[in-house]
């Protein structure tokens, strides 16, 4: 899992690289406006995978084919009727977020570009979360590597391809996604049929179970729209500070999220294990589970602090020539630095909850992490200006790793009965 998970955020460094070599730092920000917004609305949705694969797992755990079915149906057919609404409404979410996004005429122009190509894969993506979902819910990891490898390198190759190939420029960055999106759909729905040779569409549909479902999604919605909100206003706030900041902060984002999705490998894991463990009641495996995963985890973050403390600014240089970006980056660097020891514990932990199925739990931290330390944390910090930003997102994850912890903590954990 996190071999094939870190070829997610390869994809952005490959596409920072590759529009970061390009003449105008306008193009830079584009693609860091209209990726952000892009992944504002699909990981907005991201409760498809996240709820998917907590209670896959319990079924897995339970050995009861139906209800695998039946989770996966009802998973795909919210993800398609989302979809849809996104490619309908793409033009009056598209120009109100990038208008609301405060960046410069050139800024905007190219998010646009990017943002209304892009929208297209919308049915891809999010069916695709509700496939990666089931395959690591029933412990399947080979699937969702495959998934992830070939759709990612396969955009990374069109990539180069359609921009510096055929001078498609952002538009080339776009359209390589969508077509990658709808190659891993064909594929992911070929390894899903390998686990339910005979399924049944009618029977899983009309299947009992869509009110913890829609109740399971909503909280997890919610848990999600928090997140992206901070990271949009991250990316909307340094587009304020200046093109140069925000096409800086582009490049260290994309190294915030090499680092989340490698933890996240983790997290994954834990999410199938402790899902199981959970199906069966077994409060003393899923303690176990989280033990080690945390074990794993804290010896990958401390791994991720030495490479960024010894190589960051190389790094930074492969990623953009432009000498502007690169010396705004070098700035805010040792904020990378600290955060994978800082974010470890919420990524386990997200990966914990949702194998015990705790959305509720998982909304409450988030909606606490937001509005009660990063919002008011930057508010009192704008005067640090770019400083002040990333000092409110590391609090952020601070808190939600501190959060999860202290419900985590108490007996019973695995019964049911959510807190709050």
């Amino acid at each position: 899992m996190i071999l094939s998970n870190v070829t997610v955020p390869l994809l952005g460094l490959v596409d920072t690289a590759v529009i970061g070599h390009l003449s105008d730092p306008a193009f830079l920000g584009g693609v860091a406006v209209g990726t952000m917004l892009v992944s504002f609305l699909f990981w907005l949705c991201g409760f498809l995978r996240m709820a998917t694969t907590g209670l896959v797992a319990q079924a897995h755990g339970r050995q009861d084919g139906p209800l695998l079915a039946a989770w996966l149906a009802k998973a795909l057919a919210m993800a398609l009727l989302l979809a849809l609404a996104m490619v309908a409404l793409q033009w009056p979410i598209g120009l109100l977020a990038i208008k609301l996004s405060g960046a410069s005429s050139e800024v905007a122009t190219q998010a646009g570009h990017y943002f209304f190509t892009r929208i297209w894969s919308a049915p891809a993506a999010l069916m695709n979360m509700v496939l990666l979902g089931f395959l690591v819910g029933r412990q399947d990891t080979r699937g969702p590597m495959l998934l992830l490898i070939l759709g990612n390198s396969l955009n990374i190759v069109l990539d180069l391809w359609f921009v510096v190939g055929l001078g498609w420029q952002v538009k080339g960055a776009a359209f390589a996604s969508v077509l990658a999106d709808y190659a891993t759909l064909a594929l992911g729905l070929w390894l899903v049929k390998r686990h339910l040779p005979a399924f049944d569409w009618r029977a899983a549909l009309g299947h009992s179970g869509w009110r913890r479902l829609l109740s399971l999604n909503r909280d997890i919605l919610l848990r999600s729209f928090c997140l992206q909100l901070c990271f949009l206003f991250v990316t909307f706030q340094g587009a304020r500070l200046g093109d140069d900041i925000v096409a800086a902060n582009a490049v260290l984002l994309n190294f915030l999220m090499l680092i989340s999705y490698a933890l996240d490998g983790i997290a994954y894991a834990a999410e199938a294990l402790t899902g199981k463990a959970a199906g069966q009641g077994d409060e003393k495996a899923f303690r176990h589970w989280v033990r080690l995963c945390g074990a794993w985890s804290l010896g990958f973050a401390l791994a991720f602090t030495a490479l960024f403390a010894l190589a960051g600014q190389h790094l930074v240089a492969l990623l953009t020539d432009l000498p502007a970006v690169r010396q705004v980056a070098e700035q805010y660097l040792p904020w990378l630095v600290a955060l994978p020891l800082v974010a470890l514990w919420c990524y386990l932990f997200d990966g914990v909850f949702i194998g015990a199925t705790r959305g509720r739990d998982m909304r409450n931290s988030m909606v606490l992490s937001t509005f009660g330390v990063f919002f008011p944390l930057w508010f009192v910090s704008q005067g640090l200006g770019n400083h002040g930003l990333w000092l409110a997102l590391t609090a952020f994850m601070a808190m939600r790793g501190l959060s999860l912890w202290y419900i985590y903590r108490k007996p019973g954990f695995i019964s049911g009965q959510e807190t709050g």
